[in-house]
């Protein structure tokens, strides 16, 4: 199957993590794992309570200097034919705004059971996608 816009972000918004990639103020790239979820044309992702070496995360301050961010999901197998991935370019807004907060919370709950028992406790992320590229081993 050759993949197309629709399934593509469908491959995207069923994985379990992305990598987000945003640019430093001094232009270098800074890249991290993120739990997320889709709707319709904006990813959300929250700072939740797993362990982190500071609050002030460098995501965060990169996006407050530059919102143009982008996601990667992909997927490996050893046999070659079976890879794919996914890149979705946005800009990126962080929030403390409770409306934002609660549909962040709401779609990563229904999406990860650990953030059933411990909602993440935001800031959120929201990103509105701009642009959506996508690879797989033609068949």
């Amino acid at each position: 199957m050759t993949l197309d816009r629709g399934t593509a972000l469908a491959r995207f918004t069923r994985a379990s993590v992305a990598a987000l990639g945003t640019t430093r103020e001094s232009g270098s790239p800074h890249l991290v794992p993120i739990t997320f979820a889709v709707e319709a044309d904006t990813v959300y992702s929250m700072v939740d309570r797993k362990p982190k070496t500071t609050t002030a995360l460098r995501r965060l301050a990169n996006i407050a200097a530059n919102p143009e961010v982008s996601l990667l999901v992909d997927h490996y197998e050893d046999d070659w034919t079976g890879l794919w991935w996914v890149r979705l370019d946005g800009t990126a807004t962080v929030s403390d705004d409770p409306a934002t907060l609660t549909t962040a919370r709401t779609l990563l709950q229904s999406k990860y059971p650990q953030y059933r028992d411990q909602p993440p406790d935001g800031p959120a992320l929201s990103i509105a996608i701009t642009g959506v590229t996508w690879w797989e081993w033609a068949r």
